[in-house]
């Protein structure tokens, strides 16, 4: 292990100290002016000496002079006498010394003064000399116990702890901020604590079972993984996969962030990944986990506007080094974690580096139902609970977010004073996640609420009328959080979408809007987030896709992130035009098609819109009721929801997606 622990600046600041006592102490006492014999009587004989402390061995005496004799002396003079030492020493200094040659005759003159001038009130005193080595003894500790309180106790509590460890002297500002855990601070997530990530826990498992029987794969030639990179939208449970790897492969296990890297001095980055990496090898084997890695390991030469001395880059460079240069034949596995895989410099990616990169992606509807059952150990519930329901509620919900649904339910049931947390407070949660507050107090004219209510039936008829859009699961017309409405859909969990499913969710997205030209006759505001939706639906269908006739199969997509860092574009003005066109077109197609839709069914529009001002909240079965049953859903398990508005109980398919709606400007 590295152990060094930078250079102390203790004995040079005592050494320094030292010179500066024995400089100020060349000239002797300087801080009393000399007076011969004749300057001090006539001194006396005019009342300006208090005291005189004679020292019968040297033949000397120190003067002090009346206070009315001191402020006679000018300012200067005095300030010229002092040592810039003076300021510590609190024994009253004389104004002058006297060099006095015969004491008997100093003392008949003296008294021979004090008998001819009654006024003169002069008293006089002996005392020993000093002794210049005790002096000198005496001042030197003084300045020693000085600078070891210094030392003690700024310079220790300024870098936060003792002298022995990392981070103990001054300059260990390039010290490794690594946690460790090992044997003495043992980590107590497992792989049980990490539910679904099956492919990625078979992944990481491999990586804990080689540490734990390297002779298993070495036999047969194996050489154990340099790194593995977890990557994944946020929430997807990489960090906790990393605490459980930590908690299971039972070595010692050094876990920091990217950012721990990055400091405001020059070579600091470079200098901690050192640090880092000799501790990791004095303990191997070991594993060092960093996360969010995309803070150092940045693609290279992209977006420097620094020059070519990048601290950031220099920081990657000994990461690199590190990882896979000369002198690195040690079992030390480098962890990462990040949701920006695609800004990473590719040689921090290759093989021999980042062996494996796991993809964790977001859960599908089983994986989020073994994810409940882990949060839900841990709430109090009622003997009811679906833990399928609770899974269809949330698709699309990361790890992360499904622990916040739990934590929100608890709240909700505590703040509503239930005995334990009930399916409605499991709703109700999922509402407020996604939609956010309910505000039911907020003043609506009735005129705009009327608006509202025909633009989120619009949207409702144009879903359960086409075929591929996402059929109705609730509408509300209460104002939750920016949105004056909200609709939630039943989308279907798929991996491929047809160019036929994507007009459709377009059709379905636009019906709002064109609910409020059909019964209206103009349009609104309201319709930000669906325009909003559509053109990036649409943009993405021309550009990305390839499913526009006229561009043909042409992506301009670029995996890499490289794209980025470019200010052209990949195609010339005339194709930018024409996608400008494109796009434009495929959005009043569907447009015009939602139009012609409600127009046709208008009736049926009116029915829909009236219940949901008298409601302020419906569900698949008033629309059933209006409009029948889709002829082509397929078989669905459905699932009664309590009615929080208005306290029906209608069966209803229990998925939730993101609400629409009218977001006001």
């Amino acid at each position: 292990m590295n152990n060094n622990k930078g250079f102390n600046w203790f004995f040079p600041i005592v050494i320094v100290a030292v010179v500066l006592f024995f400089f100020s102490n060349m000239n002797g006492d300087s801080s009393a002016n000399t007076l011969d014999e004749e300057g001090f009587y006539q001194l006396m004989e005019q009342g300006k000496i208090d005291n005189v402390l004679i020292y019968k061995d040297t033949e000397k005496a120190d003067v002090f002079l009346t206070k009315a004799a001191k402020a006679e002396r000018s300012t200067k003079e005095v300030a010229a006498q002092r040592s810039p030492f003076s300021a510590f020493d609190f024994s009253p200094k004389p104004d002058y010394t006297l060099s006095y040659g015969d004491l008997q005759l100093f003392l008949e003159k003296f008294d021979t003064i004090k008998s001819e001038n009654p006024a003169v009130t002069t008293k006089k005193d002996y005392g020993m000399g000093k002794n210049p080595m005790t002096e000198l003894l005496f001042t030197a500790l003084f300045w020693i116990a000085i600078m070891a309180l210094f030392y003690f106790v700024i310079f220790r509590k300024m870098m936060g702890g003792g002298g022995g460890g990392a981070g103990g002297q001054i300059f260990s500002i390039g010290k490794s901020k690594a946690k460790l855990f090992d044997e003495k601070d043992k980590v107590q997530v497992t792989f049980k604590d990490v539910a679904g990530l099956e492919g990625a826990k078979e992944e990481v498992q491999e990586v804990v079972d080689f540490l734990k029987n390297s002779e298993k794969y070495t036999k047969l030639g194996g050489k154990i993984p340099k790194g593995v990179l977890l990557v994944g939208p946020p929430g997807t449970g990489k960090t906790l996969l990393a605490k459980a790897v930590a908690g299971e492969a039972k070595v010692p296990f050094f876990s920091l962030s990217g950012s721990d890297f990055v400091e405001m001095f020059v070579g600091v980055g470079a200098s901690r990944v050192r640090d880092l990496f000799a501790q990791a090898k004095a303990k191997s084997p070991a594993i060092i986990f960093i996360d969010e890695i995309d803070a150092i390991g940045r693609a290279r030469g992209k977006g420097n506007m620094t020059g070519g001395n990048d601290e950031r880059e220099n920081t990657l460079n000994q990461l690199l080094t590190e990882m896979d240069g000369f002198g690195t034949d040690t079992n030390v596995i480098v962890m990462a974690a990040t949701n920006r895989a695609d800004i990473l410099d590719k040689a921090l990616m290759r093989a021999g580096r980042f062996d494996r990169s796991i993809y964790v992606d977001l859960p599908e509807l089983h994986e989020r139902r073994e994810i409940f059952d882990v949060h839900l150990a841990k709430i109090k519930l009622e003997p009811n609970i679906d833990r399928e329901f609770l899974a269809k509620q949330t698709p699309g919900f990361s790890g992360a977010d499904i622990a916040n649904v739990c934590n929100e339910a608890a709240l909700i049931a505590a703040r509503n004073s239930h005995e334990a947390v009930t399916k409605q407070d499991f709703l109700d949660a999922v509402d407020r996640i996604i939609g956010g507050l309910e505000k039911k107090n907020k003043a609506i004219k009735p005129s705009e609420k009327r608006r509202v209510a025909y633009h989120e039936a619009g949207h409702a008829t144009i879903s359960w009328l086409v075929e591929h859009a996402a059929p109705l699961l609730k509408v509300t017309i209460v104002p939750r959080g920016r949105s004056l409405g909200a609709a939630w859909y039943l989308p279907e969990e798929r991996q491929l979408t047809t160019t036929e499913q994507m007009h459709d969710e377009l059709c379905a997205t636009l019906g709002g809007r064109a609910a409020e030209q059909v019964i209206f006759g103009n349009i609104s505001t309201g319709a930000l987030s669906d325009l909003e939706r559509v053109t990036k639906q649409a943009q993405a269908m021309v550009t990305i896709y390839g499913l526009n006739d006229k561009l043909g199969n042409i992506s301009y997509y670029d995996s890499s992130g490289q794209s980025e860092y470019s200010f052209g574009k990949p195609y010339s003005d005339q194709t930018a035009k024409m996608i400008d066109e494109e796009i434009s077109k495929i959005i009043e197609t569907q447009y015009q098609r939602a139009l012609r839709i409600l127009t046709e069914n208008k009736d049926k529009l009116d029915a829909l819109a009236a219940k949901l001002l008298e409601k302020e909240v419906i569900f698949r079965e008033d629309l059933e009721e209006i409009f029948g049953k889709r002829a082509w859903d397929p078989e669905l398990t459905e699932h009664p929801v309590s009615n929080t508005h208005k306290g029906e109980t209608p069966e209803e398919e229990p998925v939730i997606v993101a609400p629409e709606s009218g977001t006001q400007l």
